[in-house]
Order: C-alpha cells, then sequence, then structure tokens
C-alpha cells in the first residue's frame, strides 16, 4: 500500500436548504501522513469525513486526490483508492468475519466468491494485522462492539487504499485494543485522516491536526501549533491545564470546566 495526496478546496455542505453544517474548509495533506480532525459533538467531522469518501458531495468546493477530483472517478476506482471506517457497524450481517474482511477486495474485481491465492494471501495478512485469525469463522452479528470495529478495519486494510478515512477508530475498544489501533495507525504508509476525540492521542499519532468548532475551521497545522490552551478553550468550552513533558515530546493536555 501507498499513500496518496490529498487537496481539500474550500468545502462546505448543507443538507438541501437546511442550516449550513460546514463552511470553507481547506488544508493539503501529503502522501503517507496522518491528518486528525478534532472538535466538540456537531463541530462538523463526520461531515467532513463524508465528503472526503465521497458520500455526501460539497456544495461548494471540491477535494482532490492526486491531482483527480474524487467526483470525476468513477464509483469503482473510487472504491480502490479510499476506504472508511465508521463509528457505528451494521450487526446483521449473514455473513462470517473471513467473508466480512474480504468484501474489501471487491472493488478490484473479486471477494469472498473468489479471488484466488493474491487475494487470500491480502485477507489473511489483514485478519493477522488485526488479531482476527481465531474469530474468522464467527458469525459477524455474534461479535462485541470492540470485535466488529477491529474487522471493519482488517476489511479496509484488505481494500488496500491509498487515503484511508477513521471515523473515531477507538469507539468500543478497550485500551489494549485502543493502543493496537494508534500503533496500526502510526506504522502504516497511506494517508489517513481519522476524526478523534481524544486530544493526546491526536497529539500522538497525527501529523497535522484540524481544528473545527460549529462547522467552521479554527487550524489546521502540526499538533503543537493547533492543541493550544487557547484553541481548544474556544472549540471546546473547557479551561486547559498543558503538561510539559520534556525534549522532544507534546505537552501532555488535561481538562476542566
Amino acid at each position: 500500500m501507498s499513500g496518496a495526496t490529498l487537496s481539500v478546496r474550500g468545502v462546505s455542505w448543507q443538507p438541501g436548504r437546511g442550516r449550513r453544517l460546514l463552511s470553507d474548509v481547506s488544508f493539503e495533506l501529503a502522501a503517507g501522513k496522518v491528518l486528525g480532525i478534532a472538535g466538540a459533538n456537531g463541530a462538523g467531522k463526520s461531515t467532513l469525513l463524508r465528503l472526503l469518501y465521497r458520500f455526501h458531495r460539497p456544495v461548494s468546493g471540491s477535494v482532490h486526490l492526486n491531482g483527480r477530483d474524487i467526483w470525476s472517478l468513477s464509483a469503482r476506482e473510487s472504491a480502490r483508492q479510499i476506504a472508511a471506517v465508521l463509528q457505528e457497524q451494521p450487526t446483521d450481517f449473514a455473513l462470517s468475519v473471513r467473508e466480512i474482511v474480504a468484501l474489501g477486495r471487491r472493488p478490484h474485481g473479486s471477494g469472498f466468491a473468489g479471488g484466488g491465492r493474491h487475494d487470500a494471501d491480502i485477507i489473511d495478512g489483514a485478519l493477522d494485522r488485526m488479531g482476527l485469525f481465531s474469530l474468522a469463522g464467527r458469525s459477524f452479528g455474534t461479535l462485541s462492539g470492540g470485535e466488529r470495529q477491529r474487522v471493519m478495519v482488517a476489511r479496509a486494510l484488505a481494500q488496500e487504499p491509498q487515503l484511508l478515512i477513521l471515523d473515531e477508530p477507538t469507539n468500543h475498544l478497550d485500551i489494549r485494543h485502543q493502543l493496537e489501533i494508534v500503533a496500526l495507525i502510526s506504522s502504516l504508509n497511506i494517508t489517513i485522516v481519522t476524526s478523534l476525540h481524544d486530544l493526546n492521542m491526536a497529539s500522538q499519532v497525527c501529523d497535522q491536526v484540524l481544528l473545527l468548532h460549529q462547522g467552521n475551521q479554527i487550524a489546521h497545522g502540526a499538533p503543537e501549533e493547533v492543541l493550544t490552551p487557547g484553541h481548544i478553550e474556544h472549540a471546546y468550552a473547557v479551561r486547559v491545564l498543558q503538561q510539559e513533558l520534556g525534549p522532544g515530546r507534546n505537552p501532555h493536555l488535561s481538562f476542566h470546566l
């Protein structure tokens, strides 16, 4: 897998004639880098992610992947390049874990109905990376929320995307598996955009952070430039204490009403 350059230019979105939920957001992300999107509930994080994985079309602005507007791509081309893991997963799939992960190969012309040794190796690798081999034969609907989350990450990895969208990837996960997801994000050689509630985690794993408030972009840049007490207090309406941890380490943040 290799990453793609991502260019977001002045995107806005609103549902029909409803209230605008996102206004004039812009950023550039180099191939292989990780962008964290942060902000309070209702800030526009999930709306922005939906624009990036082509669920919503922006009412203004554009999203370019490797210099191409994603809406100029066919649905299959888009699915070969962009994978998304969402917060809430369906529980009624009558498929096994392995079959769900194999669905990641469908944009490449294969899936659980076949695909040959090459696809099988990719699926095995995704299962192994997410620690799912022991669950491969289990029905997806019988899994816990955390297990389902790991399956959907494995499906996205099997898709071999150039851009991976993660909407709160540590949702439902216990501490051990949260740490595994953090390690995974740090190890992948693809471009990643992830929404995160945990600002200390964002500071740890992200090359850049985009901070949103009520659909507007407050700040974008390196974590130490964006996750400042002033910016965070504006975005979340909380008081921030910043503890310095030493040279080469980002400060630890704690929050108070």
